[in-house]
Parts: C-alpha cells; structure tokens; sequence
C-alpha cells in the first residue's frame, strides 16, 4: 500500500518512479551529432564555371560511409541539382535517384558533372546506409552557379 501511495504521489509530484536509465534507454538518440554540418568546397557561391563542372563536397562532425554500411555518425553525400530539400514526411524515404538528386554512396567527396548553361541551384544533403535523410537533414547551404559556354 506503501509503494503504491508513494507511486501515486510521484506521479502527481511530475516525478517518474523509473530508474533513470530506462528513461534515458527509452529516449531516442540523435542519429547526427548537433555539429555536423555538410558544405561545398568548390565552385563558390556565385561563381561562373565551365561544363563539365567539378563539385568538392566537405563535412565536419560525420564521418564518410559507403551506402549499405550502417555505423554510427557517418553517411554519404547527395548532391541536389536545381532541387530544394525534402521536407516533413519526405524526410522518412530514401532520396529519390535522378537528374536532380545525385547519390554518392561510394562515399565519395567530390564529383564531375555536365550542366548546361545557365544559372543552377547546388546543395548538399547527407543520407543514411539507405539513402534517407536524418530529420532535421544535415546539409549544406543551397549555392547559385552560373554555367558559362
């Protein structure tokens, strides 16, 4: 009667009569660190290129790792072309592959491609073992570039 007193009083108290380790056991755990951060090295925002065009990707607070390999705190790179990133429920679904949306899950950090002249949208987004963004995604800012003849 005791126990349950004390319970009863607890829970009307706003205090949990678990131990503090299966609160923490039951909370989710971030899949990112708060400091990660995707970038582009290269071209700059603003700059005026040539096709094909060399993108180098940067990241700090992850690490690299191929697509299919699921360990702790890494990913790979998507690089969205003329695309803006996913938001709400998109965010719980693999990156769709396409000419706006470039996967990288060999892990690579840099990557040549053919634009067409004009103005274009670049930004980096990075995906999980199985192409999927963490919520919030870990990006980088979205640069304008102008593809010249």
């Amino acid at each position: 009667m005791r126990t349950a007193t004390l319970a009863a009083a607890l829970m009307l108290a706003g205090v949990s009569a678990a131990p503090a380790w299966a609160e923490e056991a039951a909370a989710p755990t971030a899949q990112w660190p708060a400091e990660a951060k995707a970038y582009i090295i290269s071209p700059k925002n603003g700059a005026k290129v040539k096709s094909p065009v060399t993108v180098v990707f940067g990241l700090k607070g992850l690490g690299v790792a191929p697509a299919g390999v699921d360990k702790a705190k890494t990913g790979h790179h998507h690089l969205l072309i003329d695309a803006d990133l996913p938001k709400g429920e998109e965010l719980n679904d693999p990156l769709p592959k396409d000419e706006h949306h470039m996967h990288f899950g060999g892990g690579q950090t840099e990557a040549t491609i053919e634009l067409a002249p004009g103005k274009h949208t670049l930004q980096l987004v990075m995906g999980d073992a199985n192409h999927v963004p963490h919520n919030p995604p870990v990006t980088s800012e979205k640069i304008t570039i102008t593809v010249v003849k």
